[in-house]
């Protein structure tokens, strides 16, 4: 059986261990919070997996670990340099990081070859996808294996040619969050409206081409150059810049919070009507690949 330690027990981390957990992996979670044990036992009361505060004792003898700590680079670097001598010399180091380069935090650790990042989408149980960075020192083994773990996992991952803050997906999603972001800013829309023509719209559309593949059916038989050369030439318009200071982004909190809600019942709520629809869009995906 292989076995993964997963560092961190957030909401992340634990998403990974139910998904390398229901895969059949040896599953260990680590974290130093003192309610760990509890914790994994509430989420696992099966016992399939273990707990431990000792970061060096989770990872000796694993073959894979995947890295959930805070986004703090003084942090990663600390986890990693323990995982390059306490983890087996054959084990892949794998980050959950979602902006930060491999190649800087690996920078200075024995084991750089084999640290990779390993980006997920919240949560990794469900969504399939898994961005797979290398730094400027990892080795092309440990992406092709990395990559062939997280597909046995049922994920689709897509390795970069190189390595680029932010990757490709919150690159993308950062763009349109901070043009939302100003059309609340300006009043021509209220929360609630964009996220109507996101999941009425573009979000649909997307789930099942992707912004290319759907250029490519706009402009008909003939394809994407005749979308650009009529309804393309009139998408001649500057997008507007957000204010993302703190004094301006507090309305914008204050509309979300009003709009969905905060706290442990409204997040419960709002999780489960997310991996209800999230399940059905990737069923309904599947449907169409096998068409």
């Amino acid at each position: 059986m292989s076995s993964v330690a997963i560092v961190g027990a957030g909401v992340i981390g634990l998403s990974w261990a139910r998904l390398f957990d229901r895969c059949g992996w040896s599953v260990t979670v680590s974290d130093p919070r003192e309610d760990l044990a509890e914790l994994v036992g509430a989420q696992f009361p099966a016992g399939s997996v273990a707990a431990t505060n000792d970061l060096e004792s989770a990872v000796s003898g694993v073959d894979f670990v995947q890295e959930n700590a805070p986004e703090r680079l003084a942090v990663k670097r600390s986890i990693f340099a323990t995982l390059a001598t306490a983890a087996p010399p054959t084990a892949i180091l794998a980050s959950s990081s979602s902006s930060l380069l491999p190649s800087v935090i690996a920078e200075g650790n024995p084991a750089a070859d084999r640290i990779v990042i390993g980006h997920p989408f919240n949560p990794p149980e469900i969504l399939p996808l898994v961005e797979i960075v290398p730094g400027s020192q990892t080795s092309s083994d440990t992406v092709e294996r990395a990559t062939e773990i997280y597909r046995s996992l049922g994920r689709t991952p897509v390795a970069l040619r190189k390595e680029i803050r932010g990757f490709i997906g919150n690159r993308l999603q950062k763009a349109l969050k901070e043009q939302a972001v100003y059309l609340v800013q300006q009043g021509y829309a209220t929360v609630a409206d964009i996220d109507a023509v996101m999941t009425n719209s573009l979000g649909p559309r997307w789930a099942v081409t992707g912004p290319f593949a759907a250029q490519n059916l706009g402009g008909g038989p003939d394809g994407p150059r005749h979308l650009y050369e009529n309804v393309g030439a009139a998408m001649q318009f500057e997008l507007g810049e957000p204010d993302l200071s703190p004094a301006a982004m507090e309305p914008v909190f204050e509309q979300i919070e009003h709009t969905y809600g905060t706290g442990a019942d409204a997040y419960r709520r709002n999780v489960a009507a997310r991996d209800v629809a999230l399940r059905a869009v990737l069923q309904a995906q599947h449907a169409k690949e096998e068409a």
